[in-house]
Parts: C-alpha cells; structure tokens; sequence
C-alpha cells in the first residue's frame, strides 16, 4: 500500500494547476511530434542497433573502461576510476582543492547530481553554476528535475519570469525570448570568469577515449571550451565500443528526447587539447582534461542482475516519461527521486540513489506498456518494474496485500466469498445492475465511477444450461472465463460461445478454473502466481481442447506466462506450455478460425474502440477486432483520439490509486464523447468496468460500452 506520504504527494501533484496544464500539454502533443520527426528513420532497427552496442559494451565493460583510460590518457587527459559515489566525490573535491578552484560552470550532468556535486562543493566554499536553462531555472527554485531531460518542465514562463527577476533584481517580462536572453547575460560573465568547467556524458568511446555531450544550447560547449579545467563525471553504462557505434544513440536521443530531429550541439572531447591564452601573441597552454568515471556497487549489481541488465541500454532520452500516463498527472517530483524519474527512474532510482524510494514508486506503474514502445534502448521497462515488485515482495512482503492475494488464490475461499458478497450487496445495488455508492472508507472506490454488481448467478453455475446447436463441430474450445466473465458479466461469456457456435466450434468450460493469477503477479506475489497456474494447469486440462479462448487479455497474457513458472523439461512445464500455446485472446481466435463473414442486422450504428493495454502491448492484437467490427454490417466505424490510451484500471490499480485512476479515466470518457460514437468497443472486462463505470456515473447513458463478442454476437443475431 501506497504510505501516507506518498499520497500526500500525489494530492498536492494533482492540485498543483500548472503543473498539470505544463505536462499535460506536453505529453498529449508529444507522441505526434515524435512520430513526424522519425520520418524516414527505421526506429525499430535503430534502437535494435543501440541494443546491440550497448549489450556489447555491458558485457566487455572492464574492457571498455581500460581501453578507454589507456586513449585518454594518451593523449593528455587524466581519468579516475571512482569505486563508489562517495570515492568519486571526495577525488573531486581534491581535485578542486588542489587547483584552487572557486567557481565552476557545468552542463547537464545526472551523475554529478547522484553524487551531490553541487552540495558538497557549496559546503567548500565553491560556486557551481548550472549552465542547461533547464537546471539552472530549477536551482533557482531550489528544487529538483522534473523530467529527465528537460527538468523545469513544470514550470510556465510566468513563473520563470518571477525566478529571473529576483535572482537578477530586474524586472523580468513572461516573454520566453527575453528569458533566454536573460539567461544568456547572466551565463556569459560566468563562463568567462569560471576556473572549471565539469560536464556530464552522453555517451564515452572506448577506443578512442572520446567522451561526447549532446545539448540544445551552445552552454555545453561553452562549458567544455572557456574554462581551463573541465572535468567529465559519467557511469560505465556510457560506454561504446566504437565511434562507429556512438551513431545509433544520436540518431534516437534528440527525437525520443524532444521529439526534434537533430540538437544544435554535439561536441566531442578526445584528452586535453592546447588553447589560445593571448591573441596578441597567440600564446597558448594545454587545458587540464579529466573523467571520472562512475563504477560503484550499484552499477555493479546491474550487471550481475539478468533481470536488470538491460537497464544500461538506457539512452537517458526520457521518451518513457512523455508517454507515461502516470507520469503526466504527477510529475517526476512524485514519480521519480531527486536525480532520476519515471519508469526507468525507478529502475536507476533502486540502484543507484534509494531502494526506499524506488519501493513506494514503483506503484505508480500503471503496467500500460506505453515505455516499452518508446524506449531508445529497446528495454522492457514495465517488465523489469515487475521484477522489482517480485523483488520487493519477497524482502519486504506488504501483510495486507498479502493477505488478499492468498485469499484469491484459494479457489474455494475465494469463489465462496464472491457467492457471499452478490446477495451481501443487495443493500448497495437497490437492484440495480450497477454499485454508485460505497461507505466509508471504501467510498473512494466509487468516486468518479459506478461498479457492476455481481451476478447472482456465477456463469459455472449455469454453463451447462447453455444451448449450443453446433452440428459436426470443427472442434472443441474451453472457454477460460476468468474472474469477471464467471462471477459479473455472464451475458458476456453466453456471446462469446454464440459467436464460436456461429463458426462451427463447441465450447466447454472447465470448473476446475480459478483466478488467472494476473493480479498475484502485477503485486510481485510469485508464490501465489505460480499456485494459481497450478491450480488451473490441473483445471482446464489443455489437452482434451484444440483452444483455450479468453475474452479478457489481461487473462490470456497471464496463460502465456505460465511455462516460466516451472522447469523445463518438468511435467508441469509440459503442460503449461500447452495450455500456453492453445490460450487465444477472443478477437484473434475468432478472426483466424473464420469469424470475418460479411453479416448483420444492418441497423446503423456509429462505433469506436478503445485499445486495452494487454491485448494490444502485450498479445499484439490491434487489427483484427476492427476488421471484425467493420466487417459487420450496420456498424460505422470510427477511430477516437488517443485510442490505445490506457482507461487508468490497471487491475488493483483504481482500488490503490482512485486519485491518478479517476483523471486518467475522465481523459478517456471525454476523447469517447468527441468520437461520437453510439458504443465503445472493447475487449477487456477491466476496461469494460472502468470505462462503463465512468459513464454512468457521470449520467451519460446514451452511450453504451461493449465487448467486441457482444456486438457481434448482437448485430448476426446470435443471442
């Protein structure tokens, strides 16, 4: 459960206006002007190319640091190889002792910020300057990033504005032109005057000691050029092989980064270099060039980690942040540390600043997938917060959590509880079909939507009631129908066996089922997880069926991930796989096993879809329900803003954050209602709970929301 602290961010995140319009307006436009500046770039080979690079470097890595110090060093520069945070920072501040430095300008540098540069030296006597607009707005401020890349984000030129004038004890007008140049007078005098220059690292080139910094402005370069000393501070996670290699990142970082095609500045530094000192005379003297370079404990367990290794592949671009739903509404102040933020923050913030903290973040992972997508590097981020959660489970296990999730996975308990609570409910139903109101303490769960009852009647209860005409049958399906299907939306599970009836197919369902195990794993809770792939393993027996169809991909995805649980080569491994390879979503097995027959009512109606993140991130089914839809006679199909969107149900998720849920969802209902669309379509019960539950709450009951086997089942007449 999220600690009161952490909710107490989150209130104050979501109160905070401006930051809710800054982010918001940047992450709805951001997806379109990223896609427009890869035009005609292969994203998809590019970051396989990064992957390659940098899985290369990760595996070589004291290769790579030795060879690299070997050319640096050859040619005038001096690298010292940190062991930890604290080694690093207490060679610098020697360093900067032993030179006398009083003032230092600095370009953006994450890895300075893990190793409280700037407040170490401050406490010496020494003035840091941040040079990136970004970072030097903030530390007015006297805050911390926002955003990885682009870190006073949640500020207006308004609020700038204020910052400027008084620091300057000038008037500053909210006219960003006149704020650059403001920055750009105040910066000048500095980089004249400033004894060194440090610098953070984009990437570092082994074989030839070559270490680049790619910016928007000219200060990075300015930083590593006018002062006499400049001073590198980077991770082993920077390295490449090659200059060669370096290629791949600079084509994706500035597009996933801020959506431009190219930056103004990529400047390369190879060892010291000579400078003019005197123009008159063209004197010149040698500039003092020195790395140091991060490989600490943290780093270290990286890349002994399988789980985590891909974390190095990381480009620092922040594209996981612009499309994070989470991470729009709260920002990386709540979604993040101080240095790190959003899903790859959590990630890096595990490992290389607090465990602690990486602990309470990490739920604010919606498991949408969108990063995943996006990602410069090609890393699984949702996957690898899972892990953490898995993690964070079995070395600090949460009681209450655990206790739900042990009920759930106790098929009779649990199946006996939701008996229970469907005639419980009557005094909050007042039949009706939907839940409006909760009491106490449960009352947030009904804030912003309704719930839908439980059936009387669980669907295993009356399955065999279920009349299926199907003459010389193509085959047999067992139906898994899940929590919802079986205990909710029973009418749901009767379409689903009419449309396979329509094909040809007879459909069983197995009692023996039970939970899918989805929410187990979402938690961490791998013990349970793999108790319920036992449990259902057992129950469905794969092998009497040729397909195992699920309306709910949240279900089906977690059906594939069955074989992982076991050993290879076990029975039990045998027999997940098979149940594995048989589970179909109900779009695609519907689709692939002939459903694409050009009938229906004809009754026009004006339908849209809504992509659940399962089915389309995880199974990959995007196409097919809307060939189906369209396919079906009366239905005019049309496409609604931000359809792949997540809902904000996210299983356990709208229950433990209502209050990140609640706007995510309102998004969704208002790009619906400016579909004008009759119905939504969908194919996942979550969703079908959220957003229906959306609606009626907000009084709309001129729109309806349906599974796409509903409406087929609805428009051919089969039910």
């Amino acid at each position: 459960m999220a600690s009161e602290d952490l909710k107490k961010e989150i209130h104050f995140a979501l109160e905070n206006a401006t930051l809710g319009r800054t982010l918001g307006n940047f992450c709805k436009t951001y997806p379109a002007r990223r896609e427009k500046s890869y035009a005609g770039v292969d994203f998809e080979k590019t970051r396989k190319k990064i992957a390659e690079v940098k899985s290369y470097a990760a595996e070589h890595i004291d290769e790579m640091i030795a060879e690299f110090t070997t050319n640096c060093e050859a040619r005038g520069g001096h690298v010292y190889h940190a062991k930890s945070t604290e080694d690093a920072m207490e060679w610098i501040r020697q360093l900067v002792k032993e030179k006398g430095v009083k003032t230092i300008v600095k370009s953006k540098s994450m890895a300075s910020e893990e190793i409280k540069m700037n407040h170490v030296l401050a406490d010496d006597g020494v003035l840091v300057q941040e040079t990136d607009l970004g970072e030097f707005i903030i530390a007015l401020e006297g805050n911390t990033p926002v955003h990885m890349v682009m870190p006073a984000l949640h500020l207006n030129k308004e609020q700038v504005a204020d910052l400027f004038t008084d620091y300057t004890k000038v008037k500053n007008n909210p006219i960003i032109s006149e704020e650059v140049k403001t920055a750009r007078r105040v910066m000048r005098d500095k980089f004249t005057h400033a004894d060194m220059g440090v610098s953070g690292a984009n990437v570092a080139v082994a074989e030839t000691g070559t270490v680049f910094t790619m910016t928007n402005e000219g200060n990075g370069r300015m930083v590593g050029t006018l002062p006499p000393i400049h001073l590198y501070v980077f991770g082993i996670e920077k390295f490449v092989k090659s200059l060669s290699d370096a290629r791949y990142i600079f084509k994706a970082l500035p597009r996933n980064g801020t959506a431009q095609r190219i930056t103004s500045y990529i400047s390369m530094y190879t060892g010291a270099c000579e400078v003019t000192t005197n123009k008159e005379t063209d004197e010149k003297c040698k500039k003092d060039f020195y790395c140091v370079i991060l490989d600490d404990p943290g780093r270290r367990e990286i890349l002994a980690e399988p789980d985590f290794r891909e974390i190095f592949h990381c480009i620092r671009c922040g594209a996981c942040l612009d499309v994070c739903p989470a991470f729009a509404l709260v920002g990386g102040h709540v979604y993040g540390s101080n240095v790190y933020t959003g899903g790859i923050g959590t990630m890096l913030t595990h490992f290389l600043v607090s465990e602690e903290r990486a602990a309470e973040i990490q739920n604010i992972c919606l498991q949408c997938g969108r990063c995943n997508e996006v990602c410069g590097g090609g890393l699984h981020i949702s996957d690898m917060i899972m892990k953490l959660r898995e993690k964070n489970m079995k070395e600090k296990p949460d009681a209450l959590k655990k206790f739900a999730l042990d009920a759930v996975s106790d098929r009779k308990l649990f199946h006996s509880m939701l008996r229970i609570a469907s005639v419980a409910q009557g005094m909050f139903t007042k039949g009706e079909p939907m839940i409006r109101h909760l009491p106490m303490f449960l009352s947030g769960m009904t804030k912003g939507r309704s719930f839908p009852a439980i059936a009387q009647v669980p669907l295993r209860d009356f399955f065999h009631t279920i009349k299926q005409d199907v003459k010389n049958p193509k085959g047999t399906i067992a139906i898994f129908a899940g929590c919802l299907l079986d205990f909710v939306y029973t009418d749901l599970a009767r379409a689903v066996v009419a449309d396979m009836n329509s094909i040809g197919y007879k459909v069983e369902m197995p009692l023996g089922q039970a939970c899918c195990g989805c929410p187990a794993t979402n938690m961490g809770d791998t013990e349970n997880a793999k108790k319920e792939a036992e449990i259902n393993i057992k129950g469905m027996e794969a092998e009497k069926y040729d397909y195992i169809v699920s309306a709910c991909p949240s279900c089906t995805h977690q059906l594939h991930l069955y074989p992982t649980f076991f050993e290879e080569g076990t029975e039990m491994h045998k027999r997940a796989k098979e149940l594995a390879d048989k589970a179909y979503d109900f779009c695609k097995l519907f689709y692939e096993l002939g459903g694409m027959s050009e009938t229906g009512d004809g009754k026009p109606i004006k339908v849209t879809y809504h992509d659940s993140c399962h089915l389309k991130r995880s199974l990959r089914v995007s196409k097919e329900q809307r060939e189906l839809l369209k396919n079906t006679k009366g239905v005019e199909f049309v496409e609604m803003n931000d359809c792949d969107n997540c809902c904000g149900f996210g299983g356990s998720y709208s229950l433990l954050y209502p209050e990140i849920s609640a706007p995510i969802l309102e998004k969704k209902i208002q790009n619906i209602k400016e579909s004008g669309a009759d119905v939504v379509a969908l194919d996942c019960p979550g969703c079908l709970m959220q957003i229906k539950g959306g609606l009626d709450a907000r009084g709309i009951d001129d729109i309806k929301v349906k599974h796409t086997a509903e409406i087929i089942a609805e428009k051919r007449g089969l039910i």
